[in-house]
């Protein structure tokens, strides 16, 4: 089933207490208005609809080519949001209805409930059973089990407001008879707004059948406070971590483990607690990674160790090993069986095959080739001040601690850079570089000058 999607977020949010869109505070690293939109995009050949109204722009800049948006200047109620948006609704399509601030929904509940509407619903509502329903409309059911009308909490009498049966808010309608019946809503009740829940009581006076689908209480959650943004993190990342438990992959600490929708992780890996891997990651097969290490947008291929450090938008091969506390910037490529060790900080090098950089070096803008040792305190110089420049170290050469190359130099095959060097010319194949000032001592110097006197 096609549906045209419209996405209701033009409410400001108040209780959130925030200067930001309330539909753009983060959950799991992405925007809750993100999470729906994704969620739904395979149950639909067009562009989602997303209502907005305030901070419109700030809506429209997040979203740019993702949705078409129509703006609510008033917020007149769910009724009126969906009026704004019926220029976009053709006749013969049915319109699946989301909220903005419903995180955890999941595109399996949504394709059951157009599973169920494809059965001869003119519309269906999606409902919860809940403990606690106060503030949430009440499904009413007639003799028979069947949808009968919507009760808001502000209207409903006190047997009413006894049902645990909540409204979800999420609906799916034919277009017809949504825009047919949206035209027949008032506004005369406790709240003063066009209830969208009207536009289902309308439709079963034309003894139309409303089907109702329960879903999972957990899913259709709506955030409306930091307490609730919090409960909504807590629930994606338990789904996002029994996922990957399930396909394999070993948590040490599951409550202390932050792991990204879109990641990929590999059977047989191991995570330990503290580690957050951010946006599209994809780790292979039996990594270990330590506890407090970060990876954002990058690549861990197989058996590789990563040990309490940082990695982001980079790359690193099989059977290597990276850290303690080394930081792996923006296009870093680490080849296989490579040693980055700890304090190391890499950025937009290359660093081939069998390499190795113990600790404390800093390798900037450098294509490394393979089997060449770093040595501590190694600092490759690539900034003039002005300009970024690169340097090439080709394979089996040997750069000695405490040296600087000072971009941009090539050192050749075999080269070896003696302890303490500073490099700012090439360096030929097979050869032995020193490049430092002879030592010089001077006898009696320092009682002379008065120095260390005490």
């Amino acid at each position: 089933m096609n549906l045209k999607v419209v996405i209701l977020a033009a409410g400001q949010g108040t209780r959130m207490k925030s200067k930001h869109p309330k539909v753009l505070h983060k959950v799991m690293g992405k925007a809750m208005l993100d999470h729906v939109i994704e969620e739904c995009k395979d149950l639909s050949d067009s562009k989602p609809v997303v209502v907005i109204g305030h901070m419109a722009e700030a809506l429209k800049d997040h979203l740019k080519d993702s949705a078409d948006t129509v703006i609510q200047k008033e917020q007149l109620g769910t009724g009126h949001a969906v009026m704004m948006a019926v220029s976009h609704i053709k006749d013969e399509e049915p319109v699946l209805i989301l909220c903005g601030d419903t995180p955890l929904i999941k595109k399996e509940t949504l394709c059951a409930m157009a599973k169920l509407k494809a059965e001869g619903y003119s519309a269906v509502v999606m409902s919860s059973i809940i403990e606690n329903p106060k503030g949430y409309g009440r499904i009413l059911r007639d003799t028979e089990g069947e949808f009968l009308r919507i009760k808001e909490q502000k209207d409903a009498d006190e047997e009413e407001l006894k049902i645990r049966e909540i409204n979800a808010g999420m609906y799916i309608i034919d277009g017809k008879s949504l825009k047919e019946n949206l035209q027949k809503l008032s506004s005369d009740n406790a709240q003063n707004e066009y209830y969208l829940t009207d536009v289902l009581e309308h439709i079963k006076k034309e003894n139309k059948k409303i089907g109702i689908f329960i879903a999972n209480e957990n899913e259709i959650l709506g955030v409306n406070s930091r307490v609730q943004l919090a409960q909504a993190e807590m629930e994606m990342k338990k789904n996002i971590n029994t996922f990957h438990m399930e396909n394999g992959v070993t948590l040490i600490d599951p409550e202390n483990t932050y792991i990204d929708k879109e990641a990929v992780i590999g059977r047989d890996t191991i995570i330990y607690p503290n580690v957050r891997i951010i946006g599209k990651t994809i780790i292979g097969e039996d990594v270990t990674i330590r506890e407090n290490t970060t990876i954002e947008n990058s690549k861990i291929e197989d058996n590789v160790v990563i040990k309490s450090s940082t990695i982001t938008e980079s790359v690193v091969g099989e059977n290597s090993t990276i850290g303690p506390y080394a930081y792996l910037r923006p296009k870093s490529i680490i080849g296989k069986n490579v040693k980055i060790g700890d304090f190391v900080e890499v950025k937009n090098a290359v660093i081939g095959n069998g390499s190795k950089a113990s600790h404390l070096s800093y390798i900037g803008d450098a294509d490394v080739g393979q089997n060449v040792n770093i040595g501590c305190g190694v600092v490759f110089v690539n900034y003039d001040g002005k300009n970024k420049h690169r340097s090439t170290v080709k394979d089996n050469a040997f750069i000695g601690s405490n040296c600087n190359v000072v971009a941009p130099v090539i050192i050749e095959e075999k080269a070896y850079i003696a302890t303490g060097s500073t490099v700012t010319i090439d360096i030929p194949k097979d050869s032995l570089c020193v490049a430092r000032a002879r030592e010089v001592i001077k006898e009696g110097w320092t009682s002379k000058k008065g120095i260390l006197s005490k």
